[in-house]
């Protein structure tokens, strides 16, 4: 058709990102090719490709919003399978610094459904689309271009069972890569002539360690998921929502290498030592419906593509392979969809140009790598430099925790900035700065593990958890 700017868009992976990806990506190209190695059709529960599907995630409410703007109706969708919804800030119980946050009315929508659950709607949705189709249990060997590198026309693929075989080619006149932190473009563009993207790396020694429940009591009262928030005085935190299955899924976090054990015995005695005593009280005799598996993520890494001074024309990096942030935060699968949002509107001006979509992603990202970086460089253990900037704001997230827990507007000022729909300068406002330092004075934590330092959550329950 006249009014599409290519005959072939082939997106690698199909997760999240590349779901995404090939929405948009419908609108302006005649046929668009999902590939990726795992069994997609069918496939509700976690599978191979997303290890982290099997443990708490969060799509954040800006992320909530985008899947709407692309999917109207899913969220009736969702209601309408039972999956439990509400306020991010008012249907969630938080605990920061071993206080519980005041609940407040955001109008942030919270669904509390899996990855698998949540992946597998959007992907039902792009199937459906006209012009996209799944290519599964397909590796991609490698990239296809013009001599001297300079445009991508496709890519090499075999059956995931033929290993490094031959392989055939799928031509394309553009391939964005969705493969997440595993991507392979960065060797491929030093194999083209174009050198690696410069990378920050934030350590952070993260492992979830997840298990389901059947309750024999309810902790939740109206709430979606309790979760107590990791700080430095006590960097253990969890994920603890009630799912549509009624069910309950408890995803416990550890840092800088202090890991939750996957021993029944371990498990619970790190569950224990939890800032929402509740959750304790709840599983220590409820029902496991499975054993305990973890899931390890050494460090958040931030590849500048934009910084590179050549990269070939057909092709694009969205997602994890751009930039994977620690996943307490929930920001992956919100911040794909932003740059979703920014590939269609490149793709309403016509063929994207890489160089071009790099820089305009780039302060999409600025927002969610400086709340998560900030937020990890509070802890003494992880290693990276703290500019004044960066010791100041924790300072001032410390005391803004602090005050919402009294004052249900700062807790919805904080949900809105943490939900990337507010930018972080909303919480320097003058009137809401009032606001936390009268309401920040001393006050003793639930229990006895309050501190010092702040972090921005990634929300959880809108996608089961807070591994975005």
């Amino acid at each position: 058709m006249s009014d599409h700017v290519g005959n072939r868009a082939v997106v690698l992976g199909g997760g999240m990102a590349g779901l995404l990806a090939a929405r948009v990506l419908s609108e302006a190209y005649a046929d668009v090719l999902v590939v990726d190695r795992d069994t997609l059709s069918g496939v509700a529960g976690p599978r191979r490709g997303v290890p982290q599907g099997r443990h708490a995630h969060a799509l954040l409410a800006r992320g909530q919003q985008i899947l709407e703007e692309l999917f109207p109706g899913l969220g009736d969708e969702f209601a309408a399978a039972g999956v439990p919804a509400g306020d991010l800030a008012g249907d969630l119980r938080w605990y920061f610094n071993g206080r519980r946050l005041r609940p407040a009315r955001s109008g942030l929508v919270s669904v509390s459904a899996t990855r698998p659950v949540l992946e597998a709607r959007v992907r039902a949705r792009v199937a459906a689309l006209p012009n996209v189709g799944f290519l599964e249990r397909h590796a991609v060997l490698s990239l296809r271009s013009t001599p001297g590198g300079k445009r991508i026309t496709g890519v090499r693929v075999a059956a995931a069972e033929d290993g490094a075989g031959p392989g055939r080619t799928l031509e394309a006149d553009l391939v964005v890569d969705a493969t997440g932190r595993g991507s392979r473009t960065p060797a491929w563009l030093e194999e083209l002539g174009h050198g690696r993207p410069e990378e920050e790396r934030i350590k952070v020694g993260l492992a979830y360690t997840t298990r389901h429940y059947r309750l024999s009591s309810d902790p939740y009262g109206g709430d979606l998921s309790i979760n107590p928030v990791a700080s430095p005085a006590n960097p253990r935190g969890a994920f603890f929502p009630k799912l549509h299955d009624g069910s309950s899924m408890l995803s416990l976090t550890g840092l800088l290498g202090d890991h939750p054990p996957t021993d029944p015995e371990g498990f619970l005695a790190f569950v224990r030592s939890l800032s929402a005593p509740e959750i304790y009280e709840a599983v220590r005799d409820a029902e496991p419906l499975d054993d305990p598996v973890t899931f390890r993520f050494p460090a958040s890494v931030r590849r500048r593509y934009e910084r590179l001074r050549s990269f070939p024309e057909g092709l694009l990096v969205m997602g994890d392979g751009v930039c994977s942030f620690n996943p307490v935060y929930g920001q992956g699968m919100t911040v794909a969809a932003l740059e979703a949002v920014v590939l269609r509107e490149h793709l309403r001006r016509g063929v994207p140009r890489p160089r071009r979509f790099f820089r305009d992603i780039a302060p999409v990202i600025d927002v969610p790598w400086e709340i998560s970086a900030g937020g990890d460089l509070a802890f003494p253990g992880v290693e990276g430099r703290r500019s004044l900037k960066t010791r100041l704001g924790n300072v001032y997230m410390s005391r803004l925790h602090a005050a919402a827990a009294r004052d249900a507007g700062v807790t919805e000022a904080f949900f809105r900035v943490a939900g990337l729909v507010d930018p972080p300068q909303a919480l320097f406002r003058p009137g809401l700065a009032l606001r936390v330092l009268r309401n920040s004075g001393d006050r003793p934590a639930r229990t006895g593990r309050a501190g010092d330092g702040g972090r921005m959550p990634g929300g959880v329950a809108s996608s089961g958890g807070a591994a975005g």
